[in-house]
């Protein structure tokens, strides 16, 4: 009897994908990007108030905080979210708001305080690393219940590093004169330090990823109407958006314990 001869093919050998070869998505990038772009305007921030150009200084710091409202949702909206990224926008919250404005407030101010107002400087930068640490361990709770999202427990770091620089708004807009108001600055610099550490509840724009379509031309407008008032009324419009968020502190504490009570 013939036997049938079984033909076996050797299986074909599996190259090996070298990791250099692969491709890197470009979206992925530019999240980062924006975070190193908001980094390096802090940093410039704090070059011009050595050269006593404290308006540009200011501004540069605006700007940053803009540019962080906006990193976070720009990698959610291109998918591209990582831990590179969140360490990285960690990293630019603590430089650009947690060393940048009240390294300028000193500048302005505080140098003729000598040690008093270094040691103001050091407890509110102090409070904000605390306040990043504290948010980055919060964000890794898995039962973290989702209302949360809507808040944040103390005054976030970019936040703060605008309520800040509020004795430099009202000076430089020429709306009080803070030439002898030293103490008043001292004040102000280790309270906001303060808020960001206490457990009180904030409002977080973090956990709004849609709206009512009613409510999106009204919303385009408020947003053009504050571009406008910045651009044209910039130190008046600063002012009252430190005032609006102090009186903002009340109704988040009440919308917080609601929730906490449903």
């Amino acid at each position: 009897m013939n036997q049938k001869k079984v033909s076996r093919k050797k299986p074909k050998a599996v190259k090996a994908e070298n990791p250099g070869s692969r491709r890197f998505p470009l979206r992925r990038i530019v999240p980062n990007a924006v975070t190193l772009l908001a980094l390096c305007l802090g940093l410039t921030s704090f070059r011009l108030g050595l050269n006593n150009a404290f308006e540009l200084g200011v501004f540069c710091i605006v700007l940053a905080g803009f540019l962080d409202a906006f990193d976070g949702r720009l990698a959610r909206m291109l998918k591209a979210e990582s831990p590179l990224g969140a360490q990285l926008d960690s990293l630019s919250d603590f430089v650009n708001f947690g060393i940048a404005p009240v390294l300028l407030v000193y500048l302005w101010s505080l140098q003729s305080t000598g040690r008093v107002g270094w040691a103001a400087i050091l407890i509110f930068s102090v409070c904000c690393a605390l306040r990043l640490a504290r948010f980055n361990v919060d964000m890794e709770e898995a039962d973290r219940p989702a209302w949360k999202s809507f808040y944040f427990m103390g005054v976030p770091s970019p936040s703060a590093g605008g309520l800040v620089m509020l004795p430099m708004y009202l000076h430089l807009g020429g709306l009080l004169d803070m030439s002898f108001a030293t103490p008043f600055i001292l004040v102000n610099t280790v309270f906001v330090g303060i808020l960001m550490v206490v457990n009180f509840p904030t409002f977080s724009g973090k956990g709004l990823s849609t709206i009512r379509r009613d409510f999106v031309l009204p919303l385009m407008l408020f947003i053009g109407f504050m571009a406008v008032m910045l651009f044209t009324f910039p130190w008046i419009t600063l002012t009252a958006m430190c005032v609006l968020y102090y009186l903002a502190l009340p109704l988040s504490w009440l919308s917080h314990r609601r929730h906490a009570a449903a």
